[in-house]
């Protein structure tokens, strides 16, 4: 039998190489067709996406065939699992593969928007040379509030510490235990509001997490503090984010997810001097790509060939719901 894998998103070549190199597999991409993702997919016996196509009910009941939905990466808010798992097809992602370069990417922004870089270039590159303007702040001694401590998270706390930071962390799944183990301090969402100089998100996207920082939620904030977004745009309100920041009562933010991507032109977050952007690039890094794409594709390559989904996160649910 020939199982056929459609590619919705680009994926690093070395995992479409993986899955062409057996001859059970035929994959089909629709990278550059989106129009033809309906029609192939009706034969189509694995998925895979990134973050950008959108696996939606419908889209999942023209799939008779689907056995097996991927993600490239690890937020599954882009596809119905309720629907996939009524349907018995199996979720799957890659939780751990871009976790360095998302965690380093998480530093990155927040040493850029703490020491003025984007700003200081500009006007460096526009003839200027004004080194009163772009003064920054140091992490040493600073207190970073990490919402959210799955893989990422902790990566980003071990790098925070390494510059010499205080941690505290908001985190209801994580045990006392690993919180001792990771030298972190758990504490109430209100409590690493106030205290925290540094807000670093790692949540999925939820009906709970959706919008988490708000306008009541930015209004607990030291004047002085910072927010960093390196995981899920819906998890912020932007209109209550730009007035928080107008206001006064946050002095910056960095952001490299939107809730509406790409990001609209007419956004105020693209003109605000308090606020750094990146377009989604946390897992841009050629490590982390040729990771998740092995890994998806392996995952694939398993859950077809071998009915291997113990990885799936729909796993328990799927029980009695496969499709005859």
């Amino acid at each position: 039998m020939t199982y056929v894998v459609v590619v919705a998103d680009r994926i690093d070549q070395d995992g479409l190489d993986l899955l062409s190199s057996g001859g059970d597999f035929a994959v089909v991409s629709t990278v550059d067709r989106p129009e033809r993702l309906p029609e192939e997919l009706r034969k189509a016996h694995a998925l895979v996406v990134r973050s950008s196509t959108q696996v939606t009910r419908e889209t999942i009941a023209l799939a008779t065939e689907l056995k097996v939905i991927a993600r490239a990466g690890m937020g599954v808010d882009n596809i119905d699992v309720a629907a996939a798992t009524e349907a018995g097809i199996a979720v799957l992602n890659t939780p751990g593969a871009n976790t360095i370069s998302a965690a380093e990417h998480t530093l990155a922004l927040l040493l850029a928007l703490l020491r003025n870089v984007p700003r200081a270039m500009s006007s460096l590159q526009g003839g200027q040379w004004d080194r009163k303007r772009f003064g920054g702040t140091e992490l040493h001694g600073k207190t970073l509030s990490a919402l959210g401590l799955g893989r990422i998270g902790q990566h980003v706390v071990r790098l925070a510490q390494a510059f010499g930071m205080r941690v505290l962390a908001h985190d209801p799944y994580l045990s006392p235990q690993l919180a001792s183990d990771l030298r972190v301090t758990l504490v109430s969402l209100e409590d690493a509001l106030r205290r925290a100089d540094v807000v670093t998100l790692h949540l999925p996207l939820t009906d709970d997490t959706r919008r988490i920082m708000n306008a009541s939620r930015f209004a607990l904030m030291k004047p002085t503090a910072v927010l960093v977004n390196t995981a899920r745009g819906g998890l912020v309100d932007d209109v209550a984010l730009v007035a928080a920041l107008d206001a006064g009562k946050l002095c910056g933010a960095a952001l490299d997810v939107f809730e509406s991507e790409p990001l609209d032109p007419a956004s105020p977050l693209r003109t605000s001097e308090k606020i750094v952007l990146t377009p989604h690039l946390a897992a841009s890094t050629a490590e982390a790509q040729k990771r998740v794409s092995l890994e998806v594709c392996e995952a694939v390559k398993r859950a077809l060939a071998v009915g291997d989904v113990s990885g799936a996160i729909n796993r328990s649910e799927l029980v009695g719901a496969a499709r005859s």
